[in-house]
């Protein structure tokens, strides 16, 4: 068999593997995140959270899939892990990138939730004072 053709294979079933892994892993503990950014709306927390590991499943697996080809043909098992090597360590921080951009999201969704509940008074006004004369 070609170790180009190997090379592939292991690329893919690494790839595809770390993928599932990762994404299953942010969903897992990405769920009381969300539940706090949604302000405690389970149903709409475990629904975003489907379809963020969508989302991140087609980005990822149409990553690896685009970035399967190589240009080279691979000759001795040096080649092979010098090919696995690179594909797998882009594969790694393409994830990476995406995980940190979903993070930051909804940091930032959280934190003017945040904002928004501090800015009500955590008591409604009963009356009002006029302002003084001299004033």
């Amino acid at each position: 068999m070609d170790l180009t053709v190997v090379a592939y294979v292991i690329y893919l079933l690494v790839s595809i593997a770390l993928t599932v892994w990762v994404a299953r892993t942010l969903s897992h503990n990405g769920r009381i995140f969300l539940a706090d950014v949604l302000h405690g709306n389970e149903k709409l927390a475990e629904a975003v959270n489907h379809l963020l590991v969508v989302g991140f499943y087609l980005v990822n697996l149409g990553f690896v899939a685009l970035y399967l080809n190589g240009d080279d043909d691979i000759e001795n098992a040096r080649g092979v892990f010098e090919a696995l090597s690179t594909k797998l360590g882009v594969v790694l921080l393409v994830l990476g990138v995406m995980h940190l951009g979903n993070v930051y999201v909804l940091n930032r969704i959280r934190r003017r939730g945040v904002m928004e509940r501090e800015q009500l008074p955590p008591v409604g006004p009963t009356d009002w004072v006029a302002p003084a004369a001299g004033m």
